[in-house]
């Protein structure tokens, strides 16, 4: 008989409710961060990069302008004023990109572009406001300093110097910096592939006819825009009914392209709940009850001949919100080898007070404003599961801990500032 699989020991007890903390636990211990491998730059936008980087070159690589005007030597304009201008023969003229490259006479002046080869024998620009813009001479009615309006080689980046530690993540910034000394790739992990699949036979695709009992699918659309803005790609599926045989089928189908399969519906005690009674059979995934409201029901294993990960979430569009940014955003950046799993909390003044259900977390929906070094957060709607209009209009969730049954108005609460990147 072979070998418990090690992430078994991870799965969820199905006779005690759990808490939050050791279901992400659970979830996150069980993953290992997709593997590294060289990928374009602007692949990695928003990925940890799996190596130190060393600038293979000088930055600039060369002396150059740092203005439109005329290269000379400073000790022939040194003098000139408004007053007294200098007058100099234009030599020749310099533009970016020019490989021929000049040499400056005592006494000559280059006519120059901004990001030209600085001439030999230069060792200061003339800012083309500074002067007439002569072409076959020019007068000077201000001198630079020595040394201004050069950029020169290797001031900004030496050969050899760290431009990027390993564990950075790749931002606008970091990319242009990598670029600019010539590197076309760097490895990074992949965007994990989330497959998301609805499931319900009163689901309509939205555009559809919808019938007296049936209903437009919400679920898939949001989950996969939450994985997409977690920095995942993000594969929505086609509604699946709750035939069992369908479910099976579809899953199959789609294990070919998932880091993570995430679902959402049929993890209730139901009899219809097609997600758990398929799941249920091949005995690798585990289902439970956490401590939270919403999102009670959750499900997590792993499926298929590569152990591919999965999460299952409860069909209410709020509970099915709040599941995926407490549970499978941990997921997704755990395959990417991106801490913090979990979104950090930041602290907030409540505006108005509320109950809260005893002996499990509650996520509260709510509105959080900044107004100089005063943060606040006030509820916003009910708790219903299927308040959608709620939940779009509100910008964070309180998080209220299971031992507490009240929240006093003033009082600071922990939040989750669900539109901030982290």
């Amino acid at each position: 008989m072979s070998a418990e699989p090690a992430w078994a020991t991870h799965l969820m007890p199905s006779d005690r409710l759990s808490t939050v903390d050791e279901h992400v636990e659970r979830i996150v211990g069980a993953l290992q961060p997709l593997e590294p491998y060289d990928q374009p730059l602007l692949e990695c936008l928003g990925l940890p990069i799996c190596e130190t980087v060393v600038a293979p070159m000088d930055l600039p690589s060369f002396d150059n302008s740092a203005m439109d005007g005329y290269a000379v030597s400073y000790d022939d304009v040194v003098s000139a004023s408004v007053d007294q201008p200098v007058h100099l023969p234009v030599t020749g003229e310099m533009a970016a990109g020019q490989t021929r490259m000049l040499a400056l006479s005592p006494g000559t002046s280059v006519r120059i572009m901004t990001g030209a080869p600085v001439p030999r024998g230069a060792d200061a620009i003339v800012p083309v406001e500074w002067t007439d813009a002569g072409l076959a001479s020019v007068r000077i009615t201000r001198a630079p300093q020595r040394g201004e309006h050069v950029r020169y080689q290797g001031e900004d980046v030496r050969i050899g110097d760290v431009l990027l530690d390993e564990g950075t993540v790749m931002g606008p910034r970091q990319l242009g910096l990598l670029a600019s000394v010539g590197r076309g790739q760097v490895r990074s992990r992949p965007r994990p592939r989330v497959v998301v699949i609805s499931t319900g036979a009163e689901l309509r695709d939205p555009g559809a006819t919808l019938g007296h009992d049936s209903i437009f699918d919400a679920n898939s659309f949001m989950l996969a825009a939450c994985a997409r803005s977690a920095g995942a790609i993000a594969y929505r599926v086609g509604i699946v009914s709750d035939d069992p045989d369908e479910f099976r089928d579809a899953l199959s189908d789609q294990l070919v392209r998932a880091d993570l399969v995430v679902t959402s519906g049929g993890v209730s005690k139901g009899a219809y709940d097609v997600v758990k009674e398929v799941l249920s059979e091949l005995g690798t995934v585990s289902f439970g009850e956490v401590a939270m409201q919403p999102g009670k029901p959750q499900g997590f294993g792993f499926v298929g001949e590569d152990a591919t990960p999965i999460i299952t979430l409860p069909g209410n569009p709020v509970s099915s919100y709040v599941s995926f940014e407490v549970f499978a955003v941990p997921a997704i950046r755990r395959l990417m080898g991106r801490p913090p799993y979990s979104r950090p909390s930041v602290g907030a003044v409540c505006t108005q007070g509320f109950s809260s259900a005893p002996d499990r977390a509650q996520y509260v929906r709510a509105r959080l404003e900044v107004e100089g070094a005063r943060t606040t957060v006030s509820r916003v709607g009910g708790h219903g599961s299927h308040l959608m209009g709620d939940l779009a209009e509100a910008n964070a969730l309180i998080v209220v801990p299971a031992e507490t049954v009240r929240v006093d108005s003033g009082s600071t609460v922990q939040v989750l500032a669900l539109d901030r990147g982290f």
